[in-house]
């Protein structure tokens, strides 16, 4: 087996290849003087196994193009088997045509990785209107989940503490990840009126006041959502606020929105690269690529 790497995820690539005693072998991408487009390997692939392990973020256009690349040469090359593991998986949110004209992004990308890999293995996808990966994807997938992963971070490191959950989307796996804590978890009702203007509000009501609030998303984006959950906790007593999220995108001023609202803490896994990581996820793609 050999484990190699677009350039993002490198760190994940080398655990992973240290885990299963594989070999790393970076590739070295670049491009001509005209500014097409250069890749190469550094082994000799022919009857091997070859990973590529890149999450989609930084730059998820450039990504997407490495790993097509980096795919079909492996292919070309004479690999057995070419398997991509994307800690985070881009295009998924653009899951249907919400206006007419518009490109379904999922469907293309799935299109191009089904013909390029024998397998994708992702984590926690954005499968709000998909029911499995199978809707996106004629290979064959694996879909990982890190809700284990953050509830026992909540349970080892989080005293007296609830759970939110920022949306209705989110409730299911919210309460996974409180019940693998073994603590209450509630969710709120979402309204948006624009990507920077969200209202929320509790469904299901749990006691906030003195509590150590966690709320948790698979994405973590503007950060508006998660602030106004953080208002409306502040607003009921909460003791602290933390938010947590698989894929920490941050977009602008994320951060500072979100501390603004009272999020004293920012917790993410290392599906995309900052310095919020606290969760690691190699093991979890290390056990996917023995089965």
């Amino acid at each position: 087996m050999i484990i190699t790497s677009c350039g993002n995820s490198e760190k994940i690539a080398k655990g992973i290849a240290k885990q299963l005693k594989a070999k790393y072998s970076p590739l070295t991408i670049g491009a001509f003087p005209d500014g097409d487009f250069y890749l190469r390997f550094h082994e000799n692939l022919k009857g091997q196994e070859v990973v590529i392990v890149q999450g989609f973020q930084p730059s998820p256009d450039m990504s997407f193009f490495d790993v097509i690349f980096a795919g079909e040469t492996a292919r070309d090359l004479g690999a057995k088997r070419v398997v991509l593991v994307a800690p985070y998986l881009a295009y998924m949110r653009q899951d249907k045509r919400f206006h007419p004209g518009e490109a379904i992004s999922s469907k293309i990308m799935g299109k191009h990785f089904s013909s390029t890999f024998d397998e994708v293995i992702t984590i926690d996808p954005h499968l709000h209107r998909y029911k499995s990966l199978n809707e996106v994807f004629s290979c064959k997938t694996q879909c990982l989940t890190t809700n284990g992963l953050i509830g026992d971070w909540v349970k080892k490191r989080v005293r007296n503490a609830v759970i939110i959950g920022p949306d209705g989307e989110s409730y299911q796996w919210a309460e996974v990840i409180a019940k693998h804590a073994g603590v209450e978890c509630t969710v709120l009702h979402k309204t948006r009126f624009s990507s920077s203007h969200v209202a929320v509000k509790q469904l299901k009501p749990v006691e906030i006041k003195g509590k150590n609030v966690v709320i948790v998303d698979d994405i973590i984006s503007t950060g508006h959502t998660i602030a106004e959950a953080a208002k409306l906790a502040k607003a009921q007593g909460a003791k602290t606020i933390t938010a947590m999220c698989v894929h920490g995108l941050f977009a602008d001023d994320a951060l500072k929105i979100m501390k603004k609202a009272g999020v004293f803490k920012v917790v993410s896994t290392n599906t995309i690269g900052h310095s919020t990581n606290a969760i690691d996820v190699t093991e979890l793609c290390v056990q996917a690529l023995k089965k």
